[in-house]
């Protein structure tokens, strides 16, 4: 007979181990399943810039010690201007956030296992009903939850999901010191996470660095695969070729060197309108659908939140008097996702294709542009206002916004 769970989770990032500390606080039991060694969890180089706000420290409870600075600013820069706007921020060690995230959810009584490779749903009568793992090894669960990121095992197999390559953004970060942040040149990057948009260093996507203290940072790049990679791309570059391309041409690194022992931070996600999110006993977290930023790239609150609105889902599903986790009653998840976790979703994509397919003199455009507006003008833009966007609307990105238009109506 088959070890049974009230919800088996696939993943231990932020989000499946947010889900796990959410259902075991109310009682259920709850098995994690991660790929990862428990003494090698999480690997070195599966890490993430980890930069979140205040909103989610406080609404998670996350706490000092896992972080590594706390930042008063957020920098814009474009190839020749930059914008700066105060917002008090975190950034995370994200190997001890993850590390105590694991740590809450045991305490409160959840089952993990590490070194637990998910393989394929286990299926009868059309219907998930639990998962194989390691080869042969099987657990029932009333509910099944994926929270593995794009490999996405299970959501993929049940056609939950449809992560499609040329809206995956791939990123690449290595930790530094001896850092300039306050160079005559540019912005002052002391407390301060910075993002910069530079088809030069990035095309299709965006640069960062992220103030971790004193001459250290946080220091990447990404890009999304798209129309503006295709244009802007020089030819035989690799994410790791931009990288240094951009260290070797910027004075704030010329005594700059990767800290002793760090190894580069690899991570993908998918900037996309998300499919259907659950199925009949089955819901999709975290990365394993689009949930990162679609403006930021901050994944980790919205990963969490959508945890979260699936925990609230499973808890109202698993009544002990009138179970029902049909595909019917679990889609209360997907009406959260798109009300709590990500709304007006499809405005903020409108803005993101604005922001990594616009050329470079655009980027100049709108520091200024930005500048010319209130404070709260990025705020309004992250959660999706029209008029907010419209402020920073030219007649020039009109072609932009038709395309974006075109695609949707095929989609």
């Amino acid at each position: 007979m088959r070890e049974r769970f009230d919800v088996v989770i696939a993943g231990a990032g932020p989000a499946g181990a947010q889900c796990a500390r959410d259902l075991a606080e109310r009682n259920y039991e709850v098995l994690v399943l991660e790929t990862e060694p428990e003494d090698g969890f999480p690997r070195q180089s599966n890490k993430s810039t980890a930069g979140t706000f205040m909103s989610a420290m406080t609404g998670f409870g996350i706490p000092d010690d896992v972080v590594m600075n706390y930042t008063d600013n957020v920098v814009l820069e474009s190839p020749n201007d930059h914008y700066v706007r105060n917002q008090t921020g975190a950034v995370l060690e994200f190997a001890e956030f993850k590390q105590w995230l694991v740590s809450e959810g045991r305490e409160k009584g959840a089952t993990y296992r590490f070194d637990s490779r998910v393989s394929a749903p286990i299926m009868e009568n059309g219907e998930i009903v639990g998962v194989r793992y390691d080869g042969d090894e099987e657990v029932s669960a009333d509910i099944v939850i994926d929270a593995t990121g794009p490999a996405a095992p299970l959501a993929k197999k049940l056609d939950v999901c449809d992560l499609q390559r040329d809206h995956q953004a791939i990123g690449v970060e290595y930790e530094f010191e001896g850092l300039e942040v306050d160079h005559d040149d540019y912005a002052d990057l002391r407390d301060a996470m910075m993002l910069r948009l530079d088809h030069d260093l990035a095309p299709g996507g965006y640069s960062w660095i992220f103030h971790t203290g004193e001459d250290t940072a946080k220091v990447g790049l990404c890009y999304i695969q798209n129309e503006s990679h295709d244009k802007y791309a020089k030819d035989g570059m690799g994410i790791d070729d931009y990288l240094d391309y951009w260290l070797d041409s910027d004075p704030r690194f010329d005594d700059a060197e990767k800290i002793e022992g760090t190894q580069a931070h690899r991570g993908s996600a998918h900037i996309q309108p998300p499919d259907s999110m659950s199925t009949d006993n089955f819901m999709a977290i975290g990365d394993t659908v689009p949930t990162v930023d679609p403006l930021w790239g901050e994944g980790i609150h919205k990963g969490m939140k959508s945890a979260r609105a699936a925990a609230a889902t499973a808890d109202s599903a698993l009544k002990p008097d009138e179970p029902d986790t049909s595909a019917e009653n679990l889609s209360v998840y997907d009406q959260l996702w798109h009300s709590e976790v990500a709304p007006k979703h499809n405005a903020r994509l409108m803005m993101t294709e604005l922001l990594y397919l616009a050329p470079n003199d655009r980027y100049d455009q709108l520091m200024n542009d930005l500048r010319s507006t209130g404070q709260d003008t990025l705020r309004q833009i992250n959660g999706g206002d029209r008029r907010a966007i419209a402020k920073l609307t030219h007649l020039s990105d009109v072609p932009i916004l038709a395309e974006y238009a075109r695609r949707r109506l095929d989609i």
